[in-house]
């Protein structure tokens, strides 16, 4: 295949549209992007259709992406069928495919029984992973098929430079290359002539309410903050989101008499676009950040972004310069406080968050997928 420009590509995912999160809008933005650029798409996944389609159902979205739905139905739609590959294998002999990308998590038994079909049908493969191994790492290297796919040249990747450490380390030191999460940039951008807000520093972040987001912890370092600003600089603060966390998050707003949180929800792409217009910078506690998609959109909104160090964010802000990355969470109460109290120093990150746009951009993540493709011997 030396010499080509455009490929076939199966994308492999055990989640995709209509289910909500982040491995699923990314292989569908994927999707659509690739194909955007002239490239063929077809994705396999065990996620039924928005219509219930299932048991290997073709349905075709725009851009001319086919989506292959091989659900099945089982309780809670979950995203499982170990019966799926020897018809994949069928579908990927018959489709003239240049190349197959799997994209999995820490939990992805789909997307993995699907990477060794590939592989078994004589494709070239890349696997991406959209997460952190860490408690999971002694699993994944006793398990060893990380370790077996770098061994027959299967180009691995991961979503982060602290991500990828973790699947070095379960594939045998293998080459593990770096491809970022890509978002349109210039979607999110806001007004150059938005000023601070009048009522205080406006804090916001976005996230699944659940406990490995630490959404309690993420309260802890805004009370820390209001506790370290007092009334001189007042802050408030808006967490997006929804999740089983939301009656323990309540309860800890109430119980400290924070008044200035807001809890509003699920909120579309374009309330969200309006919530970080209207807000002065991004605050996330997660630790187990393999990218950070929501940090990544507030950036690109030209918010500074506040978050702990040696996470996914890393790959997204430089410290002191667009954001701020602290070591544990006093340092995240610190730096708000910090920045509720020096308006020069926010206005200063502020600028240069909207004046260099993130490089996760769509057209880089593709010119960069579409490497990783050429290095699986596509």
């Amino acid at each position: 295949m030396a010499g080509w420009t455009l490929v076939k590509v199966a994308l492999l995912s055990d989640c995709y549209p209509p289910r909500v999160g982040g491995i699923e809008r990314q292989v569908h933005d994927l999707a659509h992007r690739l194909a955007a650029t002239g490239h063929e798409v077809e994705v396999f996944t065990a996620t039924a259709g928005p219509g219930g389609e299932r048991r290997g159902a073709r349905t075709h979205e725009a851009d001319r992406v086919v989506v292959h739905r091989m659900a099945v139905p089982l309780p809670g739609g979950v995203p499982v069928n170990p019966l799926a590959p020897p018809e994949v294998h069928r579908r990927l002999d018959a489709g003239g495919f240049d190349v197959a990308h799997g994209h999995l998590g820490v939990v992805s038994p789909f997307a993995t029984d699907l990477v060794r079909t590939a592989l078994g049908a004589g494709l070239p493969v890349a696997a991406t992973f959209h997460c952190v191994l860490d408690r999971s790492r002694v699993a994944f290297r006793l398990a060893g098929h990380v370790r077996r796919w770098a061994a027959r040249g299967v180009a691995l990747s991961a979503v982060s430079g602290m991500a990828a450490t973790r699947v070095r380390d379960v594939a045998g030191d293998a080459d593990v290359a770096v491809l970022n999460n890509g978002i349109d940039a210039a979607w999110w951008e806001r007004d150059a002539s938005r000023g601070r807000s009048a009522e205080g520093l406006h804090v916001d972040t976005v996230m699944r309410l659940v406990r490995r987001k630490r959404p309690l912890a993420l309260l802890g370092a805004l009370h820390g903050a209001g506790e370290l600003s007092g009334a001189a600089a007042p802050l408030r603060a808006t967490v997006a989101g929804e999740g089983p966390q939301r009656r323990t998050m309540e309860a800890y707003l109430r119980g400290r008499g924070m008044r200035g949180v807001e809890l509003p929800g699920r909120l579309g792409r374009e309330e969200l676009r309006d919530l970080h217009h209207d807000a002065d910078v991004y605050l996330t506690a997660t630790r187990l950040e393999a990218f950070g998609i929501a940090a990544l959109e507030a950036r690109a909104a030209g918010l500074p972004v506040v978050a702990l160090r040696g996470t996914g964010v890393d790959d997204i802000v430089t410290h002191g310069v667009d954001g701020l990355l602290v070591p544990d969470d006093a340092g995240l109460a610190t730096a708000v406080a910090g920045l509720a109290a020096d308006p020069g120093r926010l206005t200063a990150l502020q600028d240069a968050a909207r004046e260099a746009p993130p490089r996760q951009d769509w057209a880089s993540a593709v010119s960069a997928t579409v490497d990783e493709y050429r290095r699986a011997g596509a």
